[in-house]
């Protein structure tokens, strides 16, 4: 964070500090209305008659899940179970292609993937059979579009040159590993044992067979985790020269999810700590040459991720960043979730139920969120602070049809509790680089629903 002083005389930290950084827990808004707003009200029959209203040709998204891994992580908080059997991930292929025909049979014609995305759990689990099985189903959907993008996330414990063989005939051409922390102590104490040998030869794997762009995810915050540790995982990161990277922040939610009880709670940081942390892995992720996109994620300057940060045409969806223009990402699986331009539609989470439904031969949307009142103004104004730290007012007033003054009202009245920290003037809302650590919470001060029952992950 830059070194800033103000007019008061507090420095950055203080005034973050002052401001409720390092208390506060709020969403990571990677949707507004965030997932814990969504209903019942929402069911199979809207996400039908949303599917059939897609124009015909159009480029979407597709997302699909695969809940299942080999090892329970300590640290992850995602809805998956462990399976040390291929018998359930092939009857779970099998409600994956049933979904797909499903879907299939809603869209209209000349429908084509912009985006394809395999995640979980571990999706690399799957084997090379399943893989090109599953890949001839979601071709049965529609095509990859010429200039499509198709990533998956990889495991590098659970991959072989037989599965790389047959992801790259399955036209791969990205792919995230997660990485988490290289230090052997904090391996053991998050229940994630993944050597940097295995790491680095999953990479050159990767880029062997012609995979164009490789992400990485590493997290800050950890147990154990110091400045000299978290910068040495860093700088091996770097040496694997991965094209963009997400630095997130571990997310300590033991009363959430019950493997995290297996971490110790007194081995992590404080809230402090935890900036201090971030602030060690940006610097070197800047001194290597990297662009800040975003809160949270680096990139080289030719990245499809910069480049989107640099025209302002950078998005935020359940994956996190992304350069997809497309209007719909359809998600498929267990707990998966859709977005429409009418709304969002959330698959059951459990795997049971959601075998239940497709199985029946229905859509197994459970919950979602139909747009209202406010909701798509506001959700730009939310996306437009987290991409761009920024919210245009000619863009709101034009798009939304506000008028300047009631945008004004509205901004002021949002970010008066940060005072100075925040920047408000004719042509909108600009969060200055002292205060992007507050992102989350000036975001939050556009957000009209009620949080107080959710349990949101710390702010920094």
């Amino acid at each position: 964070m830059p070194d800033h002083r103000y007019a008061n005389g507090m420095d950055a930290s203080s005034q973050l500090a002052a401001l409720g950084l390092f208390d506060a827990r709020v969403p990571r808004y990677t949707s507004y209305p965030t997932a814990p707003q969504f209903s019942a009200r929402v069911g199979p029959a809207d996400a039908a008659a949303w599917l059939r209203s897609i124009p015909r040709g159009s480029a979407i998204s597709l997302y699909l899940h695969v809940p299942f891994c080999r090892r329970l992580c300590w640290f992850c908080a995602c809805r998956t179970q462990g399976t040390l059997s291929d018998a359930p991930v092939r009857a779970y292929v099998e409600t994956l292609k049933a979904e797909l025909r499903l879907v299939a049979a809603l869209l209209p014609p000349d429908v084509r993937l912009s985006r394809l995305h395999w995640g979980g759990g571990t999706p690399t689990l799957m084997s090379p059979d399943l893989i090109e099985d599953l890949s001839a189903a979601v071709q049965a959907v529609a095509p990859l579009a010429e200039d499509a993008e198709f990533s998956v996330e990889i495991d590098p414990n659970e991959i072989d040159d037989a599965r790389l063989d047959a992801l790259a005939a399955a036209g791969m051409n990205r792919a995230s590993i997660g990485v988490q922390d290289f230090d052997p102590v904090i391996q053991d104490t998050i229940g994630r044992h993944q050597s940097y040998d295995i790491t680095r030869a999953a990479a050159e794997g990767l880029r062997a067979r012609g995979v164009v762009s490789l992400n990485a995810d590493i997290l800050f915050g950890l147990p154990h985790q110091t400045p000299a540790r978290m910068a040495d995982s860093v700088q091996k990161l770097l040496s694997l020269s991965p094209d963009r990277v997400a630095l997130y922040g571990y997310a300590h939610v033991p009363w959430m999810s019950r493997r995290q009880q297996m971490i110790p709670s007194d081995a992590m940081p404080t809230p402090q700590e935890r900036l201090a942390l971030f602030e060690v892995a940006r610097q070197i992720f800047r001194w290597d040459g990297y662009e800040e996109v975003g809160i949270d994620h680096f990139a080289r300057p030719h990245d499809g991720l910069a480049v989107a940060a640099r025209n302002g045409r950078l998005r935020r969806n359940f994956q996190g960043y992304t350069d997809d223009p497309a209007p719909v990402l359809i998600g498929i699986g267990a707990s998966a979730i859709s977005r429409f331009p009418q709304g969002y539609a959330q698959n059951c989470a459990a795997t049971g139920d959601y075998t239940q439904a497709i199985r029946a031969g229905r859509l197994a949307t459970h919950r979602g969120h139909a747009f209202t009142g406010e909701d798509l103004m506001r959700a730009r104004m939310i996306e437009a602070l987290m991409c761009d730290f920024r919210i245009d007012r000619d863009e709101i007033v034009d798009r939304f049809g506000i008028s300047p003054e009631a945008f004004d009202a509205l901004a002021r009245k949002a970010v008066a509790p940060f005072g100075a920290m925040v920047e408000v003037d004719g042509r909108g809302v600009t969060i200055p680089p002292a205060a992007r650590p507050l992102t989350r919470m000036i975001a939050r001060a556009f957000d009209t629903y009620d949080q107080s029952k959710a349990q949101h992950s710390a702010a920094i």
